[in-house]
């Protein structure tokens, strides 16, 4: 059975879109916003000298282009102000939220509502700009160190330093703007863009290796057929469900007793989307961006870390997948679907699952059926992430066309897309409410009063 709320979404056309005013505002500030970014992403940091860091590139093409660069949009390859990109503020996330689940202070702050929300905010900012100031400086010393500043000393370490933190806070602020006055997520949407913006390069780089003989013409038709069928196989378990009964029992309004209905629960296979792919691949970036740019004069330590966890190495593949189902359930269960929360909510309005109690009994048999659940979710997520990976390694296809890049795209694709259906239908409502409040009125106006005789 097709609900009323999809049927009306099937029935939204260009003209419902034209009127829901609301809607067209929000599409354009994130719009514009967007545009802001990939501007910022062409203006360079000062002291870079921009002939030797093209040269640079060149060489380092398939290092630059893979991984970090896909999180940047480009701007590491530049070095941009938005060099450092996103990642600090993630970063940030990550350890905020691990310090909530384990610190019962930030635990109780987090039960404050909208100020405890806030704050726990405010201290995500503080650690944003920590870590970004110590990415940073890393990343100075080695841009230092791979001879690609003009003036190399205090003065540049120190320029380039605060332009970046900078850069990494503006972005954060994109963010949240877009989040709260656009539509969409604006953090995953800033990784969303910078992915889509770098694509057509990394296609005309991938048809060019065919062309040169690098990729033979059945490795070309193979990879485009896994990216078809990682895009589908992508938006069926996005949208796969597993659907809890609940039932309501009889209630008496004055004389009147009403039956009880039933509804179902969704839980979503994968109720984390992005995050854990997210997460996990922000924790192997640093190292790969200090190396690139630091060349031969990386430390022992850097180099034996890299030869152990660099891209396409067993134990980076390794810790890849475990970061992946570690994140998938901390941020389900600590963010995404909170089962005692939901529990609490279900007491509240006297719903129940048959054959359950309700409270302490519904929150175990939530959190049974979500951990069997995540086991599908998370082997998912770490499939859709490392197998590309293998072939790429294998076959020195651009990393565009792995696996996490094709599940960041889809999956914000289709939460914008939802988000959009969302304000449509509440813009379509309110037009009803407001049509049977105008017909109410015209009928009180045309009623005359009876003739008296």
């Amino acid at each position: 059975m097709v609900s009323a709320a999809e049927q009306m979404a099937a029935n939204t056309s260009w003209s419902a879109l034209g009127k829901a005013t609301d809607l067209r505002n929000r599409i354009l500030f994130t719009l514009g916003l967007l545009i802001v970014y990939r501007l910022g992403t062409f203006i360079p940091v000062p002291g870079i000298d921009g002939i030797a860091l093209r040269e640079f590139v060149e060489q380092a093409g398939q290092g630059i282009a893979g991984m970090v660069s896909m999180f940047t949009g480009g701007a590491l390859g530049r070095m941009g102000i938005f060099a450092l990109g996103i990642m600090p503020y993630i970063s940030a996330s990550i350890i905020v939220q691990l310090l909530t689940a384990m610190v019962p202070s930030l635990e109780q702050l987090k039960k404050e509502g909208e100020q405890g929300r806030k704050k726990i905010n405010q201290y995500t900012r503080y650690g944003t700009v920590a870590l970004a100031t110590m990415q940073a400086y890393g990343l100075a010393v080695s841009l230092e160190a791979g001879d690609l500043a003009h003036d190399p000393g205090l003065y540049f370490r120190v320029a380039c330093m605060i332009t970046l933190v900078g850069g990494t806070m503006f972005l954060m602020w994109l963010g949240e703007q877009i989040t709260a006055r656009g539509i969409g997520n604006g953090i995953s949407l800033i990784i969303f863009v910078g992915i889509i913006a770098e694509v057509p390069a990394a296609l005309a780089q991938f048809f060019a290796s065919g062309r040169s003989g690098a990729l033979s013409p059945a490795i070309i038709i193979a990879v485009i057929v896994m990216v078809i069928a990682t895009i589908t196989f992508v938006v069926f378990m996005e949208r796969a469900l597993r659907k809890i009964h609940i039932q309501y029992p009889r209630r008496q309004v004055g004389m009147k007793v009403y039956d009880g209905g039933s509804s179902n629960l969704p839980v979503k296979v994968n109720p984390s989307g992005v995050i854990p792919a997210i997460f996990a691949s922000s924790l192997l970036l640093l190292p790969v961006t200090i190396s690139t740019f630091s060349g031969e004069s990386s430390g022992p330590v850097m180099s034996t870390l890299l030869a152990y966890f660099g891209p396409g190495q067993p134990l980076y593949l390794a810790f890849f997948v475990l970061m992946i189902v570690f994140f998938a359930y901390f941020y389900t269960f600590n963010v995404a679907f909170k089962v005692d929360d939901v529990a609490d909510n279900l007491k509240k309005q006297n719903g129940y699952i048959p054959g359950i109690r309700p409270g302490k009994r519904t929150a175990e048999y939530l959190e049974y059926v979500v951990n069997r659940v995540l086991v599908l979710g998370s082997a998912y997520l770490a499939a859709v992430c490392i197998l590309p990976e293998i072939l790429r390694g294998q076959f020195t296809i651009p990393f565009y066309f792995g696996g996490t890049s094709v599940l960041i795209v889809v999956s914000v694709t289709m939460d914008t897309i939802q988000q959009a259906q969302s304000h449509l239908l509440a813009h379509q409502y309110e037009g009803l409410i407001e049509k049977s409040q105008l017909r109410g009125k015209s009928k009180r106006k045309t009623k005359r009063s009876p003739v008296r005789r």
